[in-house]
């Protein structure tokens, strides 16, 4: 919603500024459709132990909210279409980050003609120095591009003192040629570039589009927006992403635990198959391709490990071991950030699953009641939680990775009902204070840290952590899991429109619901992202509520689980209702990239995904299509200011929190834990901080850089050397997924026991 003022603050003070002096992204009121109508907050979807409902695996994939909170350029498209040779310089913008001119259209120049001379016109030095030129000129026209386009991209330079290198680039119509030898061909209309060194496999120079800063330059907040989409499902499974990977077991594998467990001695083998082939570069070269400038990228804490013994069942008295892949998916998510540094992509690291889970949704890892600060379990899931979070801070916040990974959502989707604000302030707090003591305070000294808004409203985090150092607030606003019937038809006319756009109420809703209350939120909190969103107006789609449930819409599902029944003008709805979300929400990644094939051998939840909708019409080639699209529909409202105070991205006062706020927070573990009593919170068992350090392993190149490089050792701050959590040997434990309303153990330490 925020427009661009010729006369606000400069570039460097984060000025509020999409592409050129159109309208924003979100211009919009607060009041939704239909018109006169106020749509409260909803609650996300509904969780069985939230209404005491028996089923507790039935989970839902994308647990989020639709709400109304109170709050209420063209740029040029010329490509670059030959791969070249660029400098060994990582600290030097390739190009220098600006939009492309191809200088070859201005020719070489006139020579212009001597007046005072009379001579045959052959015979004038005048006219062999113009066929030189021009014979030089077709030459370069001519062997040029030959060289750039086919010879250059594929010549291996050997990298030297002298400043020779082995890196290669190109832009639309170059050649990339994969791991396993074979090729595709890389298209981008967008001036966007790829740069690959073999010798220098952290240059950052790569650029996605002209309007997106280059890696190795700043992102401005408030000038440069955030068109991004999730990797969902690659390493973190999820059954509507995945079906094919459910439907063999017919119901009994309802999120990864239950997956795992079943998949036994073939667990690797099938994950490894999913995690080579799901996401490839060449999805990669295609975010890039489709204009987009950022990836989330959702990643699971078994990427670090998972414990053997995580306390006793309630029924069997058998010891639980977490069934989870360890480890293995790390180098795989290495294999990713190298393909977004690749194509200049940035990239928002998601702490996706958590010990315990945070929200009782099958995305957490294990379906059921969340275990993560809620119950008897809660403080010692949250210590290994800061534990994990701590071991990626440290990873992302080395000088190979700092360019790529300039985000990290440390918790997804807390189920903060459940949880208690103040709790969950608290455990923020103290996280927020370990990832600063690594990277130390201000811009430039590690990734900003992303919380989300827990789905009681954006609006309730305004004036969070006065003072802190570049927080990012992510929210997942969907209209699918509103609890309404959700069947008014998308494939006529939009509401507000000219006639001629379709969309029906839809694309007016989502600006109406959501441009507001985020620019409300850029306001009195700061930085705002949507993490997630999707064309799904309805929750039609396989498994979208889970393995055991159907859709709740009364929309027609068998036309919306299969887009080969989908008219031209589904296409078009669909698509505006595309363009207003992302106008309304100015800064978002949609949710998600890529849906597999159910068994039936079709995308059965089309509605989620953006590659599907490029290929078929209904997402937008160009996602700056989006720009003023709200005011098109009538919708106008409170725009953003434009800047953001100077400590929330970094500049002065950050890092110093007001001292008010650090007395009523800075207790950790809190004083209170849902679904504790008061006599017992002291004696809540916790783990003690004598276990060994866990870090993440480097990547390893293949073929190896014949210079040595610095790979990182997975840990930035050397002088972060306190020990990791472990089990109190004495210590009977109860099943730590599954303790809520567990007795306390004795002999386990107290939650007095320091965190970290």
């Amino acid at each position: 919603m925020s427009q661009h003022d010729p006369s606000s603050p400069t570039a460097s003070q984060h000025q509020f500024n999409p592409y050129s002096n159109t309208n924003s992204y979100a211009d919009s009121t607060s009041t939704p459709l239909p018109e006169g109508q106020t749509t409260p907050f909803l609650s996300p979807p509904d969780l069985p132990f939230l209404n005491n409902d028996p089923q507790s695996l039935a989970s839902t994939p994308r647990g989020s909210a639709a709400y109304a909170d109170s709050f209420g350029q063209n740029a040029s498209n010329a490509n670059l279409n030959a791969g070249s040779a660029i400098g060994n310089d990582n600290d030097t913008p390739l190009m220098g980050g600006k939009e492309y001119v191809d200088d070859s259209s201005q020719g070489l120049g006139i020579i212009a003609r001597d007046p005072t001379k009379n001579k045959p016109l052959y015979k004038r030095p005048v006219f062999w120095l113009a066929s030189s030129a021009a014979l030089v000129a077709i030459i370069l026209a001519v062997i040029l591009p030959v060289y750039f386009v086919v010879i250059k991209p594929n010549q291996n330079l050997t990298a030297s003192g002298g400043g020779k290198t082995n890196a290669v680039t190109g832009g639309d119509g170059s050649t990339i040629t994969k791991d396993d030898g074979s090729t595709f061909v890389y298209r981008n209309q967008f001036g966007g570039f790829w740069v690959s060194d073999p010798e220098n496999p952290f240059l950052d120079n790569a650029q996605p589009n002209s309007w997106t800063p280059p890696l190795n330059t700043s992102w401005r907040w408030g000038v440069d927006r955030v068109n991004g989409v999730n990797l969902g499902g690659l390493f973190v499974l999820e059954p509507f992403i995945s079906p094919a990977l459910y439907q063999p077991f017919n119901g009994s594998a309802m999120d990864e635990w239950t997956l795992s467990t079943l998949l036994g001695d073939q667990l690797q083998s099938t994950l490894e198959e999913h995690y080579q082939t799901f996401i490839t570069e060449e999805d990669i070269a295609q975010i890039a391709g489709a204009g987009l400038n950022w990836i989330r990228l959702p990643v699971p804490f078994w990427a670090i490990e998972t414990w053997s013994n995580v306390g006793t069942d309630a029924t069997t008295g058998a010891t639980v071991s977490e069934p989870f892949l360890e480890k293995v998916c790390w180098k795989y998510i290495l294999r990713v950030l190298g393909w977004a540094r690749k194509y200049g992509l940035r990239v928002n690291l998601d702490l996706h699953s958590v010990p315990g889970s945070q929200n009782g949704y099958n995305h957490s890892g294990k379906g059921g009641k969340p275990n993560f600060l809620n119950g008897v379990m809660g403080v010692a899931n949250a210590q290994r939680t800061l534990d994990y979070i701590r071991t990626f801070a440290q990873f992302i916040s080395q000088p190979e990775y700092e360019h790529v990974v300039p985000m990290f959502g440390i918790v997804n989707e807390a189920l903060v009902q459940v949880i208690g604000q103040d709790q969950i302030t608290a455990f923020y707090l103290h996280a927020h204070n370990m990832i600063r003591d690594i990277t130390g305070i201000g811009e430039g000294k590690g990734p900003y840290i992303a919380i989300h808004d827990g789905f009681i409203g954006i609006s309730k985090w305004a004036g969070f952590l006065p003072g802190s150092d570049r927080m990012v607030l992510d929210t997942h606003p969907y209209f699918a899991f509103d609890g309404q019937p959700n069947d008014e038809p998308i494939d006529i006319p939009a509401v507000g429109g000219d006639g001629t756009t379709l969309g029906g109420q839809w694309p007016r809703q989502a600006c109406s619901a959501w441009g507001n209350s985020v620019n409300g939120s850029r306001s009195n909190f700061g930085v705002t992202v949507a993490g997630e969103f999707s064309n799904a107006f309805n929750d039609c789609g396989l498994f979208i509520n889970g393995v055991a449930n159907g859709p709740r819409s009364k929309a027609d599902c068998d036309v919306f689980t299969d887009p080969s029944k989908w008219t031209d003008n589904i296409k078009a709805g669909v698509k505006e209702f595309a363009l207003a979300s992302m106008d309304a929400l100015g800064d978002w990644f949609f949710w998600t990239w890529k849906i597999g094939n159910s068994t039936a051998g079709i995308v059965q939840s089309p509605l989620w995904s953006y590659q599907l909708g490029l290929e078929n019409g209904w997402m937008p080639t160009d996602p700056r299509e989006a720009i003023g699209k709200c005011a098109s529909l009538g919708v106008q409202g409170n725009p953003f200011a434009g800047t953001f105070e100077s400590w929330q991205t970094g500049g002065a006062g950050a890092g110093t929190i007001a001292p008010s706020v650090s007395s009523q927070f800075g207790t950790f573990p809190p004083t209170t834990i849902a679904n504790v009593p008061a006599a017992s919170i002291t004696l809540l068992p916790t783990y003690t901080s004598t276990g060994g350090i866990q870090t993440l392993p480097p990547p390893t190149f293949s073929p190896a850089p014949t210079k040595s490089i610095n790979v990182g050792n997975g840990w930035a701050n050397i002088a972060d050397t306190a020990s990791f959590v472990t089990p109190i040997s004495a210590c009977a434990y109860p099943n730590a997924w599954s303790a809520v309303d567990a007795p306390v153990p004795t002999a386990c330490g107290g939650s007095a026991a320091t965190a970290r």
